[in-house]
């Protein structure tokens, strides 16, 4: 295996490259870690997209490499550039990925499976809070659930696009309120803001997204916070309870991690996963944590790969449950 600064090296001395390879007149051999390219899935200002960039400048920043591109492959939910990475020789890339991939995968039929590329390391997580107008019938995830079972379809939901982390987190819900999936009323919105304008309009009963985009507004009594998803409360929603402590065994994470390319070898897969913990352990990003609101969830190699074993089968259960996946 290449010494960690032998790796590094290379990437110093790295010229930028492509979103395909190298520039013009440069040549690409395969195991070639002269350099370093971060695949973003999906458009420019969205989750994978920001957490290529920030482990970029931290990689950067911190002195562990000094030149690093970030590149986008847009659409299907990622699965598009889980395609080209699974077309890949190049040991020198990682692609930035996620629990909406896990969903997009059997939603989009991808020929590209998870399970044909390489795991290398869940990184963060974010939590999931779910709201309701602030003139809501009911305080707390309780009396929602009362309410949606009593009237599944006449119960709409806000979320993020379909099949992606808010209505897993949904269905899962659903699941463990004794409520048929196949009725849930969801209603997908392109992104949390206009999810929050249809929870401030009262055009729907509850919401989903992520506490960055809704916790402000719980923050200043505009939305009633009801549940967070993660295991612990989250500190931006200190009074929000968890699932868990509402009695609902339900337990979700947007978490992002990164993959490689298929095949490659045991020694190339520990010197992207030594690069990944060095840039783990840097203060820089530790700040980008908190900066950020992000869970720390460092998960690495094997342990990774049956992580995403574990979410594939749970995520295809609820996706199948709810009738998106066949």
């Amino acid at each position: 295996m290449l010494s960690r600064r032998s790796f590094l090296a290379g990437l110093v001395a790295a010229p930028a490259l492509g979103a395909l390879g190298a520039c013009a007149g440069t040549v690409v051999q395969p195991g070639d870690l002269s350099r370093l390219r971060i695949m973003a899935p999906a458009s420019p200002g969205g989750g994978w997209d920001t957490t290529a960039r920030v482990m970029q400048r931290v990689i950067q920043s911190s002195g562990l490499a000094r030149n690093v591109q970030v590149f986008n492959v847009e659409g299907a939910g990622g699965v598009i550039g889980l395609g080209q990475l699974g077309r890949e020789d190049d040991d020198a890339l990682l692609m930035m990925m996620g629990l909406v991939m896990v969903g997009a995968v059997d939603t989009n039929d991808s020929s590209t499976r998870l399970t044909d590329v390489t795991p290398i390391a869940r990184l963060i997580g974010e939590t999931e809070l779910i709201v309701a107008p602030a003139d809501a019938p009911f305080d707390d995830i309780a009396g929602l659930v009362e309410v949606w079972a009593a009237d599944p379809a006449g119960t709409p939901i806000a979320g993020g696009s379909a099949g992606g982390t808010d209505q897993i987190l949904a269905g899962l819900l659903a699941v463990a309120a004794g409520i048929d999936p196949a009725q849930i009323n969801y209603i997908p919105y392109s992104g949390g803001g206009e999810s929050l304008s249809a929870l401030l309009g009262g055009q729907v009963t509850a919401g989903i997204s992520g506490t960055a985009d809704y916790g402000p507004q719980v923050a200043s009594g505009d939305l009633k916070g009801l549940a967070v998803s993660t295991a612990e409360r989250n500190d931006q929603v200190p009074d929000v309870p968890t699932l868990i402590e509402s009695g609902f065994d339900v337990e979700v994470s947007n978490w992002r991690g990164v993959m490689a390319r298929p095949d490659m070898s045991d020694s190339a897969r520990e010197d992207l996963i030594e690069l990944v913990v060095d840039t783990h352990d840097s203060d820089e990003w530790a700040e980008a944590l908190e900066n950020n609101g992000w869970d720390d969830l460092l998960l690495t190699g094997d342990d990774y790969g049956e992580f995403l074993a574990a979410e594939e089968t749970r995520v295809r259960e609820i996706l199948v449950q709810i009738g998106l996946v066949q």
